[in-house]
């Protein structure tokens, strides 16, 4: 007997910004495994029942709701943001991949959402509007000299860089590190984005210059954009300024 298994993105935090297919999900699932935090945005009946757990236990979560799923439950994987993005739909795959045959006839869906940098990148102006990538600064799961070579490599090609999970109380240096090497590689105005909670009542966005990007202006729950030697900020009287990468480039530039 096999279920169904939903992951789903809450978007950044503000109710308007998860999608009505990840609503419909939640209302047909009868189970909910997830961080708690993010269990805690969904408006749940009485009848649908929490499964939260730390969110360092990815891969248990992925096999207890794939368990369930397989035996004929309907059940919701819940990720903040999209799902697909440095969350827990690449955990469930992987579940699925090293697990028993039971969890490869489960019927999966994985529906996007909206990730933190496009929801900073929207206050922000339109920083993402040339080419960029998204990297995470966690070296729970990569050596950190990956990070860095890659850090290093997108500021040269050009990228605009998002970057996932900047800080935390276990990885208080890194940061720091992220912004003294990429200051070897872009201009000292080359803007970078700090949004955290974009869309949410205690949202805070702020632009630095690279030159004094401030790592302490960060937490866990940041993302960071940090743009392109293309990149521009374009100031308005009584307004937020807006930054962004243009979308044609001069050729012979990079």
């Amino acid at each position: 007997m096999s279920g169904a298994l939903f992951v789903i993105g809450t978007g950044p935090g503000n109710p308007e910004q998860m999608t009505p297919e990840a609503l419909a999900a939640v209302d047909a699932a009868t189970d909910f495994f997830g961080y708690g935090p993010y269990l805690d945005r969904l408006q749940l009946r009485h009848d649908q029942l929490r499964h939260a757990s730390d969110n360092r236990e990815e891969l248990d979560r992925a096999g207890a709701a794939l368990s369930m799923a397989a035996g004929g439950a309907k059940v919701c994987v819940v990720s903040g943001g999209d799902p697909g993005v440095f969350a827990m739909a690449a955990a469930v795959c992987e579940a699925i991949e090293n697990g028993p045959a039971a969890w490869r006839a489960v019927d999966l869906t994985i529906l996007p959402g909206i990730t933190a940098m496009l929801a900073v990148a929207a206050r922000a102006g339109a920083p993402l509007g040339h080419d960029f990538c998204a990297i995470s600064l966690s070296d729970n799961l990569k050596p950190w000299n990956i990070i860095e070579n890659r850090l290093e490599l997108a500021a040269r090609a050009g990228f605009v860089i998002a970057i996932y999970n900047p800080i935390s109380r276990a990885r208080p240096w890194q940061l720091g590190e992220a912004f003294k090497l990429l200051r070897d590689h872009l201009p000292a105005a080359t803007p970078v984005i700090f949004g955290r909670a974009a869309g949410r009542p205690d949202e805070r966005i702020a632009v630095q210059p690279l030159s004094q990007a401030d790592a302490s202006m960060a937490d866990m729950a940041t993302c960071i954009i940090i743009g392109s030697a293309e990149t521009r900020i374009v100031t308005r009287p009584g307004r937020p300024d807006l930054v962004y990468t243009p979308r044609f480039m001069a050729e012979g530039k990079r």
